[in-house]
């Protein structure tokens, strides 16, 4: 029995290389989030002291029930787990005037000014 233990051969596609001339737009598109933060969003530094309770720029203020809090990846992150830490983020309230959605910002986000 005659077998080729060699390795098989890959061949670079056409899909594969505009997949390496594209790669460089997609990061920067990774960079931008989506949806993005909308213009009319607060900027401040939030602390969770007891969930629904934070702190907005050293102000008591209070989550709204349903409140999204997404993350620098853009994921929804739990209050609980960020209790005492304090973060710059971009928030927008409720009509009752709680806090509702909350991005945190990453590093060179929070160096952009509104």
């Amino acid at each position: 029995m005659n077998r080729c233990l060699s390795l098989p051969r890959r061949r670079l596609t056409l899909g594969g290389l505009i997949g390496l001339v594209l790669l460089p737009a997609v990061a920067q598109d990774a960079l931008q989030r989506t949806p993005p933060i909308p213009l009319a969003a607060e900027r401040g530094v939030l602390v969770v002291t007891q969930p629904p309770d934070v702190l907005l720029d050293g102000q008591p203020a209070r989550l709204s029930p349903g409140a999204r809090i997404r993350g620098r990846n853009n994921l929804l992150l739990l209050s609980a787990p960020l209790i005492g830490q304090a973060l710059t983020v971009r928030y927008v309230r409720d009509a009752q005037g709680l806090v509702h959605d909350v991005w945190v910002l990453t590093e060179a986000e929070a160096l952009q000014r509104p």
